[in-house]
Order: structure tokens, then sequence, then C-alpha cells
């Protein structure tokens, strides 16, 4: 077993539980201040460094006020972390024109992370759109468009 694979691994791991905890200072010691984060799921803006990623998680916490996020699966290899994972939310903010749904949101993603000077450096972040706004109830409003 790679100890280098393992620490990135556990990096990860307390990534997400910062993020669950909201605990924004914790992640200047785990996120590169260089960080990009890239994902074409939703159009969403750039994320380019932990400023951003910082309050890019804040909007998020602002539409879904007590969402979670769980690791489901995670693989190791080299400078790379490979991860599927769930985020639960119930959408009580605004999301760009969506209006407050009060729906609860249930979607498995995938999020590739890259490491460096054991620091998350990068992220790849990919899910299913369709089914999130389905679930939020907003299909309706995308048909119209």
């Amino acid at each position: 077993m790679n100890d280098n694979n393992e620490s990135n691994k556990a990096l990860v791991q307390n990534f997400i539980n910062a993020v669950n905890k909201r605990d924004w200072d914790m992640l200047d010691n785990m996120v590169a201040e260089d960080f990009a984060r890239h994902s074409f799921a939703a159009g969403e803006p750039a994320v380019k460094c932990r400023g951003d990623l910082i309050q890019y998680l804040r909007t998020q916490e602002s539409i879904f006020p007590k969402f979670r996020e769980k690791i489901l699966d995670l693989v190791a290899e080299g400078d790379k972390v490979a991860a599927r994972q769930q985020f639960k939310g119930t959408q009580l903010g605004k999301m760009g024109p969506y209006p407050a749904s009060c729906k609860d949101m249930d979607i498995e993603y995938l999020a590739i992370y890259r490491i460096k000077n054991e620091t998350i450096a990068e992220a790849w972040v990919e899910w299913d759109n369709y089914t999130s706004m389905k679930q939020l109830g907003h299909m309706d409003m995308i048909k119209q468009n």
C-alpha cells in the first residue's frame, strides 16, 4: 500500500469534513492558494483560487443551508484522487434564475482531485445536472426557455 496514496485520500476526506463543518479557515491548510475547480455541469462560474472556492461554497450554503457531502468511493494513484461523492440538501435559496423550491436534492457526482505539496491544487467535478434539476422541480422552467 502506497503511503502517499493513503495521505492523499486522507486529505480529500478531511477536505469534505471541513466543507460539511463549514470550517472555511481549515481550508487554508488543505487547498492551494492558486486552486482551480473545473466543471461544466451547470455552466458554473470559474473558480481560480482558494478564495473563489470558499465563495462558491458559501453560495452553495446559502442555497442549500444544511447540505451534506459524503464520500462513497475513493481511489488514489500518483498525484490524483478520484471520488464518487454524494450531495444531499434542501433548496431553500434562489439558485440563479430558479426560485427556492424547498425540495430535496440527493445526487451522486464524480470528482478528481490533484494533490500538490500536500494540498488540493485542482479539481474536476461533474454530475448529472438533469437529475438534480428534476429533483428540485425546475424542469418546467427549463422547458420554457
